[in-house]
């Protein structure tokens, strides 16, 4: 039982060691590096501020101050990413054979020069010309124009002649309909040829232009 209990005993301490020895090769101590320096312009030496100072893989970075400083903790073998908008990005290894805890930096970044097509602005020949252009520009109309145009009185006529009958409007005409034929039922209904009240609402309709043609 005692020798069992040696022999397990054993393993856990092995175990415990081979980890350590594992994490340490991983992350060993002396890995942990303070990086910092400044971030310049590479032709007239100007400090960048806001500048990003990015860890890659990592997740994590900081950015410079006003003076262009940075500072970071990284470890040995990491890839950092300067990066500034207007110039190109800049990536630096970090040495694996240093011997001391802290490592400088001075990096230098490019401009990023962006080329345009060319835009060719002609002035107006002449006066003439351009009072004819302003005068005849369209001004696309407002909302209060539009509202306006929409309540014009002719402009609703031509709407309701050309708007086809609802539900509501549909029954009461097939009921008006139905009405009158029941009412004559049996006799000619009347013609209302010799009507007064029928031809005045004719001349009324002819005057409001009812018959003219929609097209």
């Amino acid at each position: 039982m005692v020798k069992k209990l040696r022999y397990i005993l054993f393993i856990l301490v092995g175990l415990t060691a081979f980890h350590q020895v594992k994490a340490q090769s991983r992350f060993p101590k002396d890995s942990v590096i303070q990086l910092y320096g400044v971030v310049m312009t590479s032709d007239s030496l100007r400090a960048i501020p806001a500048a990003s100072v990015i860890v890659q893989n990592k997740g994590r970075g900081t950015i410079t101050n006003n003076d262009g400083v940075f500072s970071i903790v990284v470890l040995k073998g990491d890839k950092i990413t300067f990066s500034s908008i207007g110039f190109k990005n800049r990536e630096y290894k970090i040495p694996t054979n240093l011997t001391d805890d802290q490592y400088s930096l001075i990096v230098l970044l490019v401009n990023d020069t962006n080329y345009l097509p060319a835009t060719i602005l002609k002035p107006r020949p002449t006066r003439e010309q351009f009072e004819r252009d302003f005068v005849n520009t369209r001004v696309p109309d407002d909302e209060y124009e539009v509202a306006r145009q929409n309540t014009d009185e002719q402009k609703r006529r031509a709407i309701m002649a050309t708007l086809p009958a609802d539900g509501r409007e549909a029954v009461n005409y097939q009921m008006r309909q139905q009405a009158n034929k029941y009412y004559y039922s049996g006799q000619l209904p009347p013609m209302n040829i010799l009507n007064p009240a029928a031809w005045a609402d004719f001349i009324k309709a002819w005057k409001r232009g009812d018959f003219k043609n929609k097209n």
